[in-house]
């Protein structure tokens, strides 16, 4: 899969990626967001990702990735040299735009090669979730961290609820959230912002419910309830 914001950039690669035999390309994306939902349904083996992109960029991008399905990654980009050092020290491959077809050539005898797992930790580490994508009617939503009340997995998917009140869905999974984002999770399907509760009750039987700044209702399970307390200094 191509990930790039530049029309003509990404037709130059899927050129010279025909041209190489031996790969089928399954989709293409012209910004993060669609990036994220393409990755997710299609599940390519390899996307060749362009760092430099408008609101998302592509190292943010990874955060966002699911990490049991994330794919294995080959950045695009002009002039970081920064970046492509980090690249080398971590064994990622990377190709410098415009792309030259011999080092894309050895780029794909790599992949064909080695089928170890990438640490993309190594670049996540930098890069916490400060918007979350939401799909809306006819438009995508990014929505800031700071103004999620809770996040809910369903059957249907995951869930945000904003300050607003209104739920929204989103690609990200919950684990990602979890992980990239400050919010904590007080039951199997739920996460919530820690500075948007208003109380904590105590039910029987060991469990819990948040209510929020916005009026919601948040359950807390037993196995979450006492690192909920300690969380936000409650005996």
């Amino acid at each position: 899969m191509i990930v790039d914001d530049e029309p003509p950039a990404r037709d130059e690669l899927r050129v010279l990626l025909d041209g190489a035999g031996g790969v089928t390309i399954v989709g293409e994306a012209g910004n993060a967001i669609e990036a994220i939902a393409a990755i997710n349904r299609l599940s390519p083996e390899v996307v060749f990702l362009d760092i430099q992109m408008p609101r998302v960029s592509g190292i943010e991008m990874l955060a966002m990735l699911d990490p049991e399905r994330a794919p294995r990654i080959v950045f695009l980009t002009a002039h970081d040299e920064y970046a492509v050092r980090a690249f080398e020290e971590n064994a990622f491959d990377y190709l410098l735009k415009p792309v030259d077809p011999a080092r894309l050539a050895k780029t794909l005898e790599r992949l064909q090669r080695s089928r170890a797992p990438q640490n993309l930790a190594v670049l996540k580490a930098a890069s916490r979730l400060r918007q979350i994508p939401c799909a809306g009617h006819n438009r995508i939503l990014l929505l800031r961290v700071e103004e999620v009340e809770y996040a809910e997995s369903r059957a249907s998917g995951v869930f945000v609820v904003g300050q607003d009140g209104q739920e929204r869905f989103t690609e990200l999974s919950l684990r990602t959230l979890e992980e990239r984002t400050t919010m904590f999770r007080c039951h199997r399907q739920f996460l919530v912002n820690l500075d948007r509760i208003r109380e904590v009750r105590l039910e029987e039987g060991g469990l819990g419910a948040i209510g929020t700044l916005a009026g919601h209702t948040v359950p807390v399970s037993r196995r979450f309830l006492a690192a909920l307390k300690e969380k936000i200094g409650i005996g």
